[in-house]
Protein backbone atom coordinates (compact mmCIF):
# COMPACT_ATOMS: atom_id res chain seq x y z
CA UNK A 1 0.00 0.00 0.00
CA UNK A 2 1.47 3.62 -0.67
CA UNK A 3 1.35 5.66 1.70
CA UNK A 4 2.27 9.04 0.79
CA UNK A 5 3.36 11.72 4.03
CA UNK A 6 2.68 14.98 3.27
CA UNK A 7 4.12 17.19 5.89
CA UNK A 8 6.23 20.19 7.75
CA UNK A 9 9.07 18.28 9.82
CA UNK A 10 11.98 18.80 7.94
CA UNK A 11 14.22 16.82 5.68
CA UNK A 12 15.34 14.35 6.86
CA UNK A 13 14.18 15.32 10.22
CA UNK A 14 13.82 12.54 13.08
CA UNK A 15 10.09 13.04 13.22
CA UNK A 16 9.48 11.67 9.81
CA UNK A 17 11.30 8.41 10.98
CA UNK A 18 8.81 8.44 13.99
CA UNK A 19 5.93 8.91 12.08
CA UNK A 20 7.21 5.96 9.72
CA UNK A 21 7.72 4.09 11.98
CA UNK A 22 4.15 4.52 14.11
CA UNK A 23 2.16 3.97 10.45
CA UNK A 24 3.71 0.97 10.16
CA UNK A 25 3.35 -0.31 13.23
CA UNK A 26 -0.53 -0.07 12.58
CA UNK A 27 -0.41 -0.37 8.55
CA UNK A 28 2.41 -3.22 8.04
CA UNK A 29 1.94 -3.32 4.04
CA UNK A 30 2.75 0.22 3.79
CA UNK A 31 5.04 1.92 1.42
CA UNK A 32 5.86 5.44 2.43
CA UNK A 33 7.19 8.24 0.55
CA UNK A 34 8.10 11.57 2.16
CA UNK A 35 7.25 15.32 0.81
CA UNK A 36 8.70 17.76 2.81
CA UNK A 37 6.63 20.93 3.01
CA UNK A 38 8.33 24.34 4.50
CA UNK A 39 7.06 24.76 8.34
CA UNK A 40 3.59 25.62 8.89
CA UNK A 41 2.34 25.46 4.78
CA UNK A 42 -0.66 24.41 4.46
CA UNK A 43 -0.82 26.03 1.04
CA UNK A 44 2.26 24.04 -0.46
CA UNK A 45 0.57 20.55 1.70
CA UNK A 46 -2.92 21.13 -0.11
CA UNK A 47 -1.22 21.48 -3.37
CA UNK A 48 0.77 18.32 -2.35
CA UNK A 49 -2.31 16.74 -1.38
CA UNK A 50 -3.97 17.53 -4.79
CA UNK A 51 -1.25 16.68 -7.19
CA UNK A 52 -0.81 13.16 -5.44
CA UNK A 53 -4.04 12.37 -4.73
CA UNK A 54 -5.98 13.56 -8.17
CA UNK A 55 -3.50 11.66 -10.48
CA UNK A 56 -3.63 8.26 -11.29
CA UNK A 57 -2.08 6.12 -8.35
CA UNK A 58 -1.89 2.37 -7.55
CA UNK A 59 -5.08 0.68 -5.97
CA UNK A 60 -5.24 1.51 -1.94
CA UNK A 61 -3.15 4.45 -2.03
CA UNK A 62 -3.22 7.23 1.22
CA UNK A 63 -2.14 10.50 1.18
CA UNK A 64 -0.95 11.37 5.34
CA UNK A 65 -1.00 14.57 5.41
CA UNK A 66 0.02 17.11 8.51
CA UNK A 67 0.75 20.87 8.68
CA UNK A 68 -1.00 21.47 11.36
CA UNK A 69 -0.20 25.35 13.08
CA UNK A 70 -2.72 25.24 15.47
CA UNK A 71 -3.89 29.09 13.75
CA UNK A 72 -7.57 28.35 14.31
CA UNK A 73 -7.75 29.40 17.67
CA UNK A 74 -5.11 32.81 18.65
CA UNK A 75 -5.63 32.01 22.58
CA UNK A 76 -3.87 29.23 24.70
CA UNK A 77 -4.56 25.79 23.83
CA UNK A 78 -5.56 23.20 26.69
CA UNK A 79 -3.69 20.06 26.58
CA UNK A 80 -2.04 20.59 23.16
CA UNK A 81 -5.33 20.54 21.14
CA UNK A 82 -5.25 21.34 17.56
CA UNK A 83 -7.20 21.54 14.21
CA UNK A 84 -9.23 18.01 13.59
CA UNK A 85 -8.37 15.17 11.73
CA UNK A 86 -10.03 14.46 8.20
CA UNK A 87 -10.94 12.30 5.44
CA UNK A 88 -11.34 12.85 1.52
CA UNK A 89 -12.29 10.24 -0.96
CA UNK A 90 -11.10 11.08 -4.17
CA UNK A 91 -12.23 9.82 -7.59
CA UNK A 92 -9.11 8.34 -8.34
CA UNK A 93 -9.42 6.22 -5.15
CA UNK A 94 -7.02 7.64 -3.33
CA UNK A 95 -8.02 8.11 0.24
CA UNK A 96 -6.46 11.88 1.82
CA UNK A 97 -6.02 11.90 5.94
CA UNK A 98 -5.19 14.73 7.23
CA UNK A 99 -5.33 17.60 9.77
CA UNK A 100 -8.14 20.19 8.24
CA UNK A 101 -5.57 23.21 8.61
CA UNK A 102 -5.44 26.02 6.56
CA UNK A 103 -5.44 25.34 2.35
CA UNK A 104 -4.55 21.40 3.29
CA UNK A 105 -7.75 20.16 1.60
CA UNK A 106 -8.87 23.24 -0.66
CA UNK A 107 -7.27 22.07 -4.13
CA UNK A 108 -9.32 19.01 -3.36
CA UNK A 109 -12.62 20.04 -1.81
CA UNK A 110 -14.67 20.09 -4.65
CA UNK A 111 -13.47 17.47 -6.21
CA UNK A 112 -13.90 14.65 -3.47
CA UNK A 113 -16.92 12.10 -3.67
CA UNK A 114 -16.84 12.34 0.16
CA UNK A 115 -16.09 14.78 3.17
CA UNK A 116 -15.97 13.87 6.72
CA UNK A 117 -14.29 14.20 10.01
CA UNK A 118 -12.17 11.50 11.43
CA UNK A 119 -12.53 10.19 14.77
CA UNK A 120 -9.15 10.99 16.40
CA UNK A 121 -8.28 12.44 19.35
CA UNK A 122 -7.63 16.23 18.65
CA UNK A 123 -5.90 16.67 21.54
CA UNK A 124 -3.66 15.48 24.32
CA UNK A 125 0.31 15.36 22.75
CA UNK A 126 2.48 17.70 20.96
CA UNK A 127 2.92 15.16 18.31
CA UNK A 128 -0.94 14.47 17.39
CA UNK A 129 0.78 12.90 13.76
CA UNK A 130 2.76 10.18 15.71
CA UNK A 131 1.07 9.37 18.46
CA UNK A 132 -2.65 9.22 17.25
CA UNK A 133 -3.30 9.58 13.49
CA UNK A 134 -1.31 6.70 12.46
CA UNK A 135 -3.99 4.48 14.45
CA UNK A 136 -6.85 6.52 12.98
CA UNK A 137 -5.21 6.26 9.54
CA UNK A 138 -4.97 2.68 9.56
CA UNK A 139 -8.36 1.89 10.90
CA UNK A 140 -9.74 4.16 7.71
CA UNK A 141 -7.90 2.08 5.50
CA UNK A 142 -9.34 -1.00 7.06
CA UNK A 143 -12.94 0.20 6.86
CA UNK A 144 -13.76 0.27 10.26
CA UNK A 145 -17.06 1.69 10.37
CA UNK A 146 -16.76 3.95 13.62
CA UNK A 147 -13.39 5.09 11.80
CA UNK A 148 -15.05 7.96 10.69
CA UNK A 149 -17.75 10.61 11.86
CA UNK A 150 -20.07 13.42 10.44
CA UNK A 151 -19.61 14.82 7.09
CA UNK A 152 -17.17 17.59 6.69
CA UNK A 153 -18.63 20.93 5.52
CA UNK A 154 -17.21 22.29 2.06
CA UNK A 155 -17.54 26.02 3.92
CA UNK A 156 -15.10 24.38 6.23
CA UNK A 157 -12.69 25.03 4.13
CA UNK A 158 -11.67 27.89 2.57
CA UNK A 159 -11.08 28.45 -1.39
CA UNK A 160 -8.05 27.90 -3.13
CA UNK A 161 -6.16 31.33 -2.62
CA UNK A 162 -5.60 33.51 -5.74
CA UNK A 163 -2.42 34.65 -7.44
CA UNK A 164 -0.29 33.25 -4.86
CA UNK A 165 3.00 30.63 -4.69
CA UNK A 166 1.89 27.19 -3.89
CA UNK A 167 4.96 25.75 -4.20
CA UNK A 168 8.70 25.96 -4.89
CA UNK A 169 10.71 22.52 -6.43
CA UNK A 170 14.09 21.53 -6.30
CA UNK A 171 15.01 23.57 -9.10
CA UNK A 172 13.42 26.54 -7.74
CA UNK A 173 10.50 26.85 -10.15
CA UNK A 174 7.60 28.35 -8.66
CA UNK A 175 4.36 26.61 -8.87
CA UNK A 176 1.73 29.72 -8.71
CA UNK A 177 -2.25 29.46 -8.03
CA UNK A 178 -2.79 31.34 -11.57
CA UNK A 179 -4.67 29.00 -13.70
CA UNK A 180 -3.74 29.33 -17.46
CA UNK A 181 -7.22 31.65 -18.05
CA UNK A 182 -6.15 33.99 -15.83
CA UNK A 183 -3.13 35.53 -18.06
CA UNK A 184 -4.71 37.51 -20.54
CA UNK A 185 -1.59 37.77 -23.08
CA UNK A 186 -0.21 36.40 -26.23
CA UNK A 187 2.15 33.77 -25.80
CA UNK A 188 5.56 35.21 -26.51
CA UNK A 189 4.77 38.30 -25.19
CA UNK A 190 6.41 39.94 -22.28
CA UNK A 191 4.74 41.09 -19.42
CA UNK A 192 6.27 41.99 -15.66
CA UNK A 193 5.46 39.88 -12.47
CA UNK A 194 5.67 41.54 -9.02
CA UNK A 195 6.70 39.17 -6.07
CA UNK A 196 7.58 40.37 -2.70
CA UNK A 197 9.08 43.91 -3.69
CA UNK A 198 11.08 42.23 -6.86
CA UNK A 199 10.25 42.23 -10.38
CA UNK A 200 11.07 40.19 -13.07
CA UNK A 201 10.29 40.23 -16.99
CA UNK A 202 9.14 37.06 -18.23
CA UNK A 203 8.24 35.57 -21.60
CA UNK A 204 4.58 34.25 -21.22
CA UNK A 205 4.26 30.51 -23.32
CA UNK A 206 2.38 27.29 -23.66
CA UNK A 207 5.16 25.14 -22.14
CA UNK A 208 8.47 26.08 -19.78
CA UNK A 209 11.04 25.35 -22.01
CA UNK A 210 9.60 27.91 -24.45
CA UNK A 211 11.87 30.54 -23.98
CA UNK A 212 15.67 31.14 -24.27
CA UNK A 213 18.68 30.00 -21.86
CA UNK A 214 18.28 32.81 -19.34
CA UNK A 215 15.06 34.38 -19.68
CA UNK A 216 12.21 33.26 -17.59
CA UNK A 217 8.87 31.83 -18.62
CA UNK A 218 5.62 32.00 -17.32
CA UNK A 219 3.45 29.46 -18.41
CA UNK A 220 1.43 26.81 -17.17
CA UNK A 221 3.54 24.14 -15.71
CA UNK A 222 4.08 20.42 -15.48
CA UNK A 223 1.40 19.98 -12.24
CA UNK A 224 -2.01 19.52 -12.79
CA UNK A 225 -4.65 17.08 -12.97
CA UNK A 226 -8.04 15.94 -15.19
CA UNK A 227 -10.97 16.63 -13.32
CA UNK A 228 -14.00 14.08 -12.82
CA UNK A 229 -15.89 16.29 -15.61
CA UNK A 230 -12.94 15.59 -18.15
CA UNK A 231 -11.46 19.35 -17.85
CA UNK A 232 -7.50 19.36 -17.26
CA UNK A 233 -6.61 21.44 -14.55
CA UNK A 234 -3.32 23.18 -14.69
CA UNK A 235 -1.38 25.89 -12.63
CA UNK A 236 0.85 28.64 -14.33
CA UNK A 237 4.96 28.11 -13.21
CA UNK A 238 7.38 30.98 -13.12
CA UNK A 239 10.87 28.83 -15.14
CA UNK A 240 13.62 30.22 -15.19
CA UNK A 241 15.99 28.40 -18.35
CA UNK A 242 19.36 27.65 -16.95
CA UNK A 243 18.51 29.11 -13.38
CA UNK A 244 16.50 29.43 -10.73
CA UNK A 245 13.97 31.72 -10.79
CA UNK A 246 13.31 31.45 -6.75
CA UNK A 247 16.58 32.74 -5.92
CA UNK A 248 15.60 35.61 -8.54
CA UNK A 249 13.01 36.97 -6.88
CA UNK A 250 14.65 36.94 -3.50
CA UNK A 251 13.30 33.32 -2.23
CA UNK A 252 9.93 34.22 -1.52
CA UNK A 253 7.59 32.49 0.50
CA UNK A 254 4.91 30.41 -0.13
CA UNK A 255 1.98 32.07 -0.19
CA UNK A 256 3.50 35.30 -1.11
CA UNK A 257 1.24 37.47 -3.42
CA UNK A 258 2.05 37.69 -6.91
CA UNK A 259 1.06 40.67 -9.43
CA UNK A 260 1.56 40.50 -13.31
CA UNK A 261 1.45 43.92 -14.86
CA UNK A 262 2.56 45.15 -18.66
CA UNK A 263 4.99 47.56 -16.79
CA UNK A 264 8.35 47.18 -14.37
Amino acid sequence: MLVHIVADYGQGDLAFAEVVQRIKTHLPDAEPVLTPVPPFSTLAAGFCVAQLGLNEAPAGTIVYHNVAPRADEEEARPNNAGERLAFARLPTGVRVIGVNAGYAFSFVRDEAEELRWATAADEGSQFRSRDFFPQAASAIAVGRPDALGDELEHEDIPDVPDKQIAYVDGYGNLKTTIAPAGVRAMPGSSLWVHIAGTAREVITGDGTFSVQHGQMAFAPGSSGWTNPRGDEVRWMELFLRGGNAWDSFGRPPIGASIDISTTP
